[in-house]
């Protein structure tokens, strides 16, 4: 009996539970030192999330006290639940324009059936997420490209400050314009510009700017936010609301994030499947590549897998908190970092100062012009476009060049189709290359001490071996293109009966692989000659085994490195013509007596490969 229990107590002590509760891994990092550098820096990302939220609630279509319920609960759960302990996440800009463009062609921005479906937009964001992430399919977002996100960034911000238009220069222009229709109208309406309002735009603009480059340590979009308010009130006290036109947006409400219930209707889950499986990898695109570029800095590990369950489960959680699809934020995240986090429990200080601060400020709001938050979005639209790469894009890939703009116009065209036209694209660009493996002719070194092979670039070949170089697997995408260039090459040059492949570059081999090169040794064979190996990879030569495709291709025809394959096949190359060859290139073809011109026999030129 005693051993009984003694054995359910190992097993209940050797259970893993930080498997399902992530936040047990670093509590051994939760001391008074950390408690106070988490502390600081969660008072740092609260203020700094405070103009955030309400900016990209806006820029979402929702009242702007939804961007500040998204920063609290899914913040905390992300923290507690991901694996990193630096990221925060929250509203973020891509998401929210994102948010805005997938749920406004089916209810009025701001209206409660909106704020329903946005509400299961989220919800199903989560589950998506959840579920990829209990799958351990955290590597999908491995094929976004850098190119794509970098595209559809600059797009995104595009699309912001085009949705700002009105805000910023007091023109009539109806929300939810397509971008280029807005410049359409924008430019129509030039004259109509009203003066008060982009006075207090401006303001707000510059206010920021200096703030930024002047001040860095403070918070720049605070310091605008407070600039253009003080100006806004200046001018209306002056001149009169009736003059200016320069609107505000209003108290916020103050308290905690209500309970809220997504729309589970199956009209509404039918029309957010589609844009919540877009909003699931542009979220997890962001959370993932932010984690990872800190971790870099920090030298923490980052489970992939772990942060899709962790952002998961935040959405899924913040659906019912009145709080829109969140995912990591790149501002926030940097700042929680560079201000001395030690663990995620800075999220959670900031989460629960964003609430105390939100009591004491909320009144404020009112004060706070629409102008002044367009300048502030115009702030935060040029900080997302990454002009460093986008120059540097045409320098070095004309592709990726390619796959910028795509991404970017079709972003600016239809958010939710432009980051998959650039996704494909990118991924069709991939498989072209990869599909058209290089075959290089190649020499061995002149050093004969050397087992090294160099390409040809006007030195003599063996006039009946043919040495090539495949850089790239052998799959079914890239046979016909091999195949293509093999067949060109026994045209050109019919004499040589033995081809030699360098075979270290091939990292793979499917079927159409396995049977092209065994055909290609059987047509080798009929023709007299030989298709050999030098460097094949034992996973390669493995794959051929298992086919029985080794019995075509020979395993004496499999040259380990340090070996020499041309003298090794001289045995059974055609000794006429190493007599008359004026080259020698091998060891072994001086053992042959050279026979001068006159005496050459007819060469076989008919003996070629059929």
């Amino acid at each position: 009996m005693y051993a009984a229990h003694a054995r359910r107590g190992v097993l209940r002590s050797t259970f893993d539970w930080s498997r399902f509760l992530p936040f047990l891994r670093w509590r051994d990092r939760v001391t008074r030192a950390n408690t106070r550098d988490d502390a600081m820096s969660g008072l740092t990302g609260a203020l700094i999330v405070l103009p955030q939220a309400v900016a990209f609630a806006t820029i979402a279509g929702l009242p702007p006290q939804y961007g500040l319920y998204a920063a609290m609960m899914p913040a905390i759960v992300a923290a507690l639940f991901g694996s990193s302990w630096h990221l925060v996440s929250g509203p973020t800009t891509a998401i929210s324009i994102a948010v805005f463009a997938s749920v406004s062609p089916y209810a009025h921005p701001g209206s409660p059936e909106f704020i329903g479906l946005v509400l299961t937009l989220t919800f199903l964001t989560g589950l998506f997420q959840l579920v990829l992430g209990l799958a351990r399919m955290g590597v999908l977002v491995n094929f976004i490209s850098h190119t794509v996100v970098i595209g559809f960034t600059a797009g995104a911000a595009l699309l912001i400050a085009g949705s700002q238009i009105k805000n910023f220069f007091g023109v009539d222009i109806p929300r939810g314009t397509p971008f280029f229709k807005t410049l359409e109208l924008f430019a129509l309406q030039v004259g109509s510009i009203n003066p008060y309002i982009l006075a207090v735009s401006m303001a707000t603009l510059v206010a920021g700017i200096l703030t930024k480059r002047y001040a860095p340590k403070l918070p720049y979009m605070i310091v605008a936010m407070v600039a253009g308010s003080l100006f806004a009130l200046a001018i209306n006290t002056h001149y009169g609301v009736n003059t200016t036109h320069v609107l505000t947006v209003g108290a916020l409400p103050s308290g905690l994030p209500p309970l809220s219930l997504p729309d589970f209707s199956f009209h509404g889950l039918s029309q957010m499947t589609f844009p919540a499986l877009i909003i699931t990898m542009l979220a997890l695109t962001e959370a993932v590549s932010i984690s990872r570029a800190i971790a870099i800095r920090s030298g923490q590990h980052i489970d992939g897998n772990q942060e899709f369950i962790g952002q998961g489960l935040s959405n899924i959680v913040g659906s019912f908190f009145s709080g829109y699809a969140a995912s990591g934020s790149f501002n926030r995240s940097g700042v929680n970092y560079a201000a001395g986090a030690k663990t995620p429990l800075a999220a959670v200080y900031a989460s629960l100062f964003l609430v105390v601060i939100l009591l004491l400020v909320a009144p404020l709001a009112a004060y706070l012009p629409n102008a002044a938050m367009a300048g502030i979005l115009f702030l935060v639209a040029w900080g997302l476009i990454d002009s460093h790469h986008i120059r540097l894009l045409p320098r070095i890939s004309r592709q990726e060049t390619v796959v910028l703009w795509v991404t970017l116009i079709g972003t600016l065209i239809d958010l939710e189709k432009g980051i998959f036209f650039g996704i494909a694209l990118s991924l069709a660009l991939y498989l072209y290359r990869t599909s058209r493996p290089a075959l290089e002719p190649v020499v061995p070194d002149r050093d004969p001490e050397s087992y090294h092979f160099v390409p040809v670039d006007g030195h003599p070949e063996c006039p009946q071996i043919k040495m090539m170089r495949l850089n790239g697997s052998i799959f079914f995408g890239a046979v016909s293109h091999l195949q293509q260039q093999i067949q060109e090459m026994e045209q050109q040059e019919p004499m040589h009966k033995h081809l030699v492949i360098m075979a270290s570059g091939i990292n793979f081999v499917d079927l159409a692989g396995d049977e092209f090169l065994a055909e290609t040794a059987r047509r080798y064979a009929r023709a007299g000659g030989s298709l050999s190996f030098y460097r094949m990879k034992e996973s390669v030569a493995d794959t051929l085994r298992k086919g029985g495709f080794m019995q075509d291709i020979g395993e004496e025809n499999l040259y380990p490195a340090k070996s020499r394959p041309a003298e090794a096949l001289f045995p059974r190359l055609d000794k006429s013509i190493c007599a008359t060859c004026p080259y020698r290139l091998f060891r072994t073809c001086h053992s042959v007596p050279r026979q001068t011109l006159e005496a050459q026999p007819q060469p076989i030129i008919e003996r070629g490969l059929s």
